[in-house]
């Protein structure tokens, strides 16, 4: 790319940026900013986001991994979740109840269900040693959690590159100031690479070097009158709670038939 096409490009994003200031909406997530942690991991930086196809950083060979886990804070320790134990199971899903994504006003947050987790924490393949967490020393109590799993994705002429799935990264709120997330994802990435891979996919709800691809998601609402009462939605200038309801009132009768899947439908779905 000629630097006139790159100072073109940078005008351009100025002035979305810009527009959209003026339309009242938020682009703090959008400008360019410094990430203490992310700006010293091996992704794109600056004008580096158009590298060429491949790994940034080669592949590691076996004897040039770190053996030995990375060190803790004072207090904390290292632990290996078992998600098909019920007690283990409990603790996750309390962290992540408590602690997880919410709203800016901490009013919301995911409640994933003790059955969901299992469900994404087990696919073919899974290891425990990749379900890790964090437990205070003293009490034992699960405090921070981080889990890896595996996939194989299609990438531009890759057709099947072996990743894992970076989810459910969470610490406790009153620990946020332990710097425990970074230690977390180093210490991930250390068990996954001593598999054998060294790609990993994630997503966040805030703009972190270098997004790969966006996505927007849509709310339907079920009990529109529940949620205005609990803050989740709100009633827009001339709506009225008996035409909100009305508009989203849910049909008697699903309008098309739902039916399991079974294995005569891969095909389709794929």
């Amino acid at each position: 790319m000629s630097s006139n096409d790159e100072e073109e490009k940078k005008k351009a994003a100025e002035a979305i940026l810009e527009m959209l200031k003026e339309a009242g909406v938020s682009t703090e997530n959008l400008e360019e900013k410094k990430h203490a942690f992310w700006d010293t991991q091996p992704m794109p930086h600056g004008e580096q986001s158009e590298l060429p196809e491949g790994p940034i950083v080669p592949n590691k060979k076996p004897e040039e991994l770190r053996a030995e886990p990375y060190n803790m804070p004072s207090g904390f320790e290292w632990s290996t979740l078992d998600i098909m134990d019920l007690e283990q199971r409990e603790e996750l899903y309390t962290l992540l109840a408590n602690n997880y994504v919410e709203d800016d006003d901490a009013l919301f947050r995911f409640d994933y269900s003790k059955e969901f987790l299992v469900w994404a924490l087990t696919p073919p393949g899974y290891s425990s040693d990749l379900l890790l967490g964090v437990r205070a020393s003293s009490s034992k109590k699960l405090v921070a959690f981080i889990s890896a799993i595996p996939a194989n994705v299609k990438v531009r002429s890759t057709s099947r590159l072996d990743v894992v799935e970076i989810n459910f990264l969470c610490v406790h709120k009153k620990l946020r100031c332990k710097r425990l997330a970074p230690v977390l994802i180093k210490e991930i990435t250390r068990r996954v690479n001593q598999t054998g891979v060294f790609q990993a996919v994630y997503t966040a709800g805030v703009v972190l070097p270098v997004p790969v691809a966006s996505a927007r998601y849509y709310h339907r609402s079920l009990n529109p009158k529940k949620l205005v009462r609990v803050g989740f939605s709100r009633l827009h200038p001339r709506m009225t709670m008996a035409r909100m309801q009305k508009i989203y009132k849910v049909a008697d009768q699903p309008k098309h038939a739902l039916i399991e899947m079974t294995e005569d439908h891969v095909d389709g779905v794929n």
